[in-house]
């Protein structure tokens, strides 16, 4: 369990330290951008992939035992989690976590319209999903603690774009935008332009779940959702 735990803060002071204004301001001016998310990419992974070597090690403290139901939440749940992390990632967003960045009257990905933190929202649903059929200890606080990290990394996330938007432009924003997923498109406040990218990555984000489950892959949840179907 100690391992465990060492683990989780490590990855908790990398997802704090690093990406802190100041902090990452000067790694970007002394290493370059790119270098700079290469490398923080792979710390992120080398820490992920720590977390979960020490999460099979550790001790197995049951707080419920599972029942057949619970293995179909996350069978149900995935897809939308690898379609808004698949489509976040490929779309320009000046807002939230992405693989491109446009300049700051660029145009944005379609997915932003459906919400501005697309990847956020998408390990949300991941480690929310992967909570029911894991009715121990270490899972709880494992998917908890990245379900929290994602939470918590909205409002970061805003208040680092509102102090470089300005509070003119950011209410413009807010307008037309929003965190909870579809919300500004009910509310009338924007519309969804599905362009070329955006079907491309939705299908392949999509996809490779389709792939990941036939596969039998276990998806960290501890039994295989292939079993109650």
């Amino acid at each position: 369990m100690t391992n465990f735990l060492l683990a989780i803060f490590a990855f908790l002071l990398a997802h704090v330290i690093p990406p802190a204004p100041p902090v990452r301001a000067r790694l970007i001016a002394l290493l370059g951008r790119r270098v700079y998310l290469t490398l923080y990419s792979f710390l992120s992974t080398l820490l992920l992939v720590w977390i979960i070597v020490a999460a099979r090690q550790a001790p197995l403290i049951y707080l419920w035992y599972p029942v057949p139901w619970q293995a179909l939440v996350p069978v149900i749940a995935m897809p939308f989690a690898f379609w808004f992390i698949g489509a976040g990632l490929a779309a320009q967003n000046r807002f939230s976590i992405t693989f491109r960045r446009s300049g700051e009257t660029g145009s944005q990905g379609s997915i932003t319209a459906i919400t501005r933190h697309p990847v956020l929202v998408g390990f949300l649903i991941w480690s929310l999903a992967h909570i029911p059929p894991n009715g121990d200890v270490v899972s709880l606080i494992l998917f908890g603690g990245m379900g929290l990290l994602a939470l918590v990394g909205m409002p970061v996330l805003d208040r680092r774009t509102r102090r470089r938007l300005g509070d003119t432009e950011w209410a413009a924003v807010c307008a037309q935008t929003s965190v909870v997923p579809f919300r500004a498109i009910l509310g009338g406040r924007t519309h969804l332009r599905a362009d070329g990218n955006f079907w491309l990555w939705s299908c392949l984000g999509l996809a490779s779940y389709v792939w990941f489950l036939l596969q039998g892959h276990r998806l960290l949840i501890g039994v295989d959702p292939l079993a109650w179907l």
